[in-house]
Order: structure tokens, then sequence, then C-alpha cells
């Protein structure tokens, strides 16, 4: 038998598809709750790159109370790099919406960008720090650090405790030595 060539969809997942069987379970309803919930992270990917490509452009937008806007227009007048790889290992590394560090003044801001409907965690920006103190050495003592996230058209703003970064500091520490040994225990065995 020859089989039809597919070329133009190598690659690419269907929602329907086989290797995401769970949707066999669905009702109409949780079906197209599904749907929706794939079209708003695709459209969260889309608004983070605009934001990313306003904020390294440094083209403000409109001074609205938007959430999109405000995180644009904060992160350009902050000084911010936008979408910044910040890593430890291959076990534990992440990309900050935006980061800033003043070395004069030592002073750590962090912000991120929420485009859904399921309310934000700072925890998500402490491991974000913790990672930033790891990997370029900082005593999270030895600076200022505040922390927002920008959501529902708000903006949450956190001063963390040190004690919390230094625990999310050992914690990446603790578990990226676990992780380690189990792939060499895994690789001893295969």
């Amino acid at each position: 038998m020859n089989f039809n060539k597919h070329l133009n969809l190598e690659g690419k997942h269907a929602f329907l598809g086989a290797s995401k069987y769970s949707w066999l379970n669905y009702d109409s309803e949780k079906l197209c709750e599904s749907y929706r919930n794939m079209q708003a992270k695709y459209r969260g990917t889309i608004l983070h790159n605009f934001a990313s490509q306003c904020i390294n452009l440094k083209q403000k937008l409109p001074n609205t109370r938007k959430t999109l806007n405000m995180f644009v227009n904060d992160a350009i007048g902050y000084r911010m790099e936008s979408e910044q790889i910040l890593y430890f290992s291959d076990n534990c590394f992440g990309t900050a919406d935006a980061i800033s560090y003043q070395e004069k003044n030592k002073k750590l801001r962090i912000h991120d960008l929420k485009t859904g409907i399921t309310p934000a965690s700072m925890k998500q920006l402490y491991i974000y720090t913790a990672l930033f103190c790891l990997e370029y050495a900082m005593d999270p003592h030895s600076m200022d650090i505040e922390l927002r996230i920008y959501q529902f058209d708000d903006i949450e703003i956190d001063i963390p405790e040190t004690v919390d970064i230094l625990h999310t500091m050992q914690k990446i520490r603790d578990f990226d030595l676990l992780i380690t040994d189990m792939k060499t225990e895994e690789d001893a065995w295969m």
C-alpha cells in the first residue's frame, strides 16, 4: 500500500489527535472548554511576543489601565530586559518576562505578564529570583527585590522576605542534585 503523504502536517498535532486521547471522555461542554483554553494559551503566547517586541523596540503603548499596556510601559520605564532566560542547570531554568538589576542601588526587579483567567502565584517569581541569585552568585540579603504580576488590569506588587528566596534557592539545589542522581542511576542500567 502507498500511504498518503501529508508533508504539511509533519511535526504538528491535531487538537483531536490520538496522542491526546482524553478528549474521547469529554462531553461537548468539556470539549469546548478545553478548546477555548488551548486558544487562550495560543493568544497568551502571541501577546507575550508582542510585549517583548515593544519592550525591545522601546515602543510604549497608550497609557491605560490595561494589563498589557501597563506591563510594557513599566518594563520600558524601568529599562528592563525582555524574555531573559535564568539558568541554574538543565534541570532548573526559566524565562522571566521582564527583569532588571541595577548594580548602583542593588535593585532586582522582575515583572510577569499574565493573560489567562487563572489567578497567578508570586511563587513563580520567587523561583526567577532564586535562579537569578544562583546564576549570578548574588546574595538576596544584599539587594532590594521587587516582584510584580500584571493581570486582570491590575498590578500585584510583592517585596519578598529574604528567607523565602533563600529557601527557594536551597530547594532548587537539593532537587537538582536529586534529579541528577536519578539520571545517573538511569544511565547506569541503560
